[in-house]
């Protein structure tokens, strides 16, 4: 079993290492939303988190922890649409429990609407190959 900072020291090397131009475009999405929000300031918060993660565990995690409204929501905040913006799998995917099961059956979409249970679809932990 890992100590807490093996887990720690494995899942640094699976985040995503952006590049300069990737850093600007990300703090001008940023800059931007930021500027032109008005609503509720938990939406823009969390908004600016999915920003923040997107690179790091790709799309295709994002639409399995959110529901299609609330994408819609967090790309109109962002003006961006994420399956352009991000990777369909990001360095971390491997850490998102929902998604390696969801890998695992032969219909994804089917486990996004929920057509497919899977358990503990909003939770991350250690990389497979990491000792989970």
């Amino acid at each position: 079993m890992a100590t807490q900072n093996e887990r720690y020291e494995r899942n640094l090397t699976l985040l995503y290492d952006r590049s300069f131009e990737e850093e600007a475009e990300l703090v001008r999405v940023e800059r931007q939303a930021i500027a032109n929000f008005s609503g509720q300031l938990e939406d823009l918060e969390a908004a600016l988190g999915m920003l923040r993660i997107g690179h790091h565990f790709g799309w295709r995690v994002l639409v399995l922890i959110h529901n299609k409204r609330t994408l819609r929501k967090y790309e109109q905040i962002l003006n961006i649409e994420i399956r352009s913006f991000f990777r369909d799998e990001g360095p971390s995917h491997e850490r998102s429990l929902g998604y390696m099961a969801t890998k695992k059956i032969s219909n994804f979409w089917k486990a996004v609407s929920g057509a497919i249970k899977i358990p503990h679809r909003r939770s991350i932990d250690e990389a497979a190959d990491g000792g989970a």
